[in-house]
């Protein structure tokens, strides 16, 4: 993390609240000690509050990466992920967006059902902009940008 003086963005905020649901999830947090995590989560100011909520809590593995140029039946390149070449990125991103819409949904409904009331429904600014952008880019056919691929 960047300095612990500077202030942290919501983008932030978000990282370290998906990175105590993956430590809540392998067990190492209680509900109700995720619960007041993700709250101070929320309300934290700095990159050094942010720190506080994660500091006694492993590092988390990195996710493997794919080849990132694969290599094409003719023995070229292919060009970026395999959802742009073959037109399902809205698919992938449609994918993302459903497993991070859980994600928060869950943590949502489980923190409203550990305090036996509905809390504020914060969720919403998380998939509501990010869904409103996909389905405009599936609307208007946005999103396919294919390459053609010259043959020797």
């Amino acid at each position: 993390m960047p300095e612990p003086h500077l202030r942290a963005a919501d983008s932030d905020r978000a990282k370290v609240a998906e990175a105590l649901g993956e430590h809540m999830a392998a067990g190492r947090l209680t509900v109700a000690e995720f619960d007041e995590r993700l709250s101070k989560a929320y309300e934290a100011k700095t990159f050094g509050d942010l720190a506080e909520l994660t500091t006694d809590l492993p590092a988390l593995k990195p996710v493997v990466a794919r080849q990132a140029h694969p290599v094409n039946a003719c023995g070229n390149q292919a060009w970026g992920h395999p959802a742009r070449r073959g037109g399902g990125g809205l698919a992938y991103a449609w994918l993302a967006w459903l497993r991070t819409a859980l994600i928060v949904l869950t943590i949502w409904a489980a923190t409203s059902l550990a305090s036996w009331q509905f809390h504020y429904f914060w969720p919403v600014w998380v998939i509501g902009p990010w869904g409103a952008v996909l389905l405009a880019q599936t609307l208007t056919g946005g999103g396919h940008h294919s390459r053609r691929h010259q043959r020797i």
